[in-house]
């Protein structure tokens, strides 16, 4: 007679989370795949679905660009500031140019460019699309013969990723204006040598690193919430949980998946 031998209970909980994990992976790409595939299609840019784009690009960019601009200067002029002091009192003020450039806009920008978007913007936006699926207005769309993925889904996931663009290349030009300012004053003579020292900063390698990080970020920031929901089984147990927990739970993902982003781009530049 054989015998059964149980399996333990932690095994058969990191097999189901690992599951889950590779299948909100499949998920997100099959999202994505569906978002290229729309932002290609001439059907898209009708004039029914037109104000929906523009409207969700202008939306999530103009707010968001005037706050982050403002909080990234500050924090931007402090920084300048700590690295500037620091660096005279070791006596490599020669080196203060170069760290503030890397620290600011190579790493740092980009990086909560694509978190401020994904607070302000996308994980809200992941979580009232949820409620709608849930309380069945998207079903409700389809009867009546809207698509809600090209109405509701890839307005907001297209706002996301320009928004993060956008607020990263004005933060980052805002931060290089700083930067000068703060170390040179208001002077033109300066601007040569300034120009020389971040052209040598942003050689190819370290400028296609730069564009393939901003681009990863935004798609992160974007396509994450919005699959987790378009695709979250209603009737599953964690997808019934309180509002709170639905965008903590999208919001531990994007983080995991932005956290890879930023240790591989560390890896390309400094290793």
């Amino acid at each position: 007679m054989s015998v059964k031998v149980p399996v333990p209970q932690t095994i058969v909980r990191t097999g189901g989370a690992a599951f889950s994990w590779l299948l909100g992976g499949w998920r997100i790409l099959l999202f994505g795949v569906i978002v290229l595939s729309l932002t290609f299609s001439p059907t898209t840019y009708k004039r029914e679905h037109r104000y929906a784009i523009a409207h969700q690009l202008v939306l999530g960019t103009s707010t968001n660009l005037i706050w982050f601009s403002l909080l990234s200067s500050l924090v931007s002029v402090i920084l300048i500031r700590i690295v500037m002091v620091t660096a005279l009192s070791y006596g490599l003020s020669k080196y203060a140019l170069d760290m503030v450039v890397r620290m600011l806009v190579l790493e740092l920008i980009p990086l909560s460019a694509a978190l401020f978007v994904a607070l302000r913007r996308t994980l809200p936006d992941g979580v009232e699309l949820a409620e709608m699926r849930r309380r069945g207005d998207l079903l409700a769309m389809r009867q009546q013969g809207v698509d809600p993925i090209r109405t509701e889904f890839f307005p907001r996931a297209i706002a996301g990723i320009f928004s993060v663009w956008m607020l990263a290349a004005v933060s980052c030009v805002l931060a290089l204006i700083l930067t000068y300012l703060s170390i040179y004053g208001f002077t033109q003579w300066a601007l040569a040598d300034y120009t020389r020292v971040v052209g040598q900063i942003f050689n190819p390698s370290v400028s296609m690193i730069f564009l393939l990080k901003t681009l990863f970020f935004s798609l992160a920031v974007s396509l994450i919430p919005m699959a987790s929901a378009l695709y979250d089984n209603p009737r599953e147990p964690q997808a019934s949980r309180l509002k709170a927990a639905s965008e903590l739970a999208a919001m531990v993902r994007l983080f995991f998946v932005i956290l890879l982003i930023q240790i591989a781009s560390l890896m390309g530049n400094y290793f």
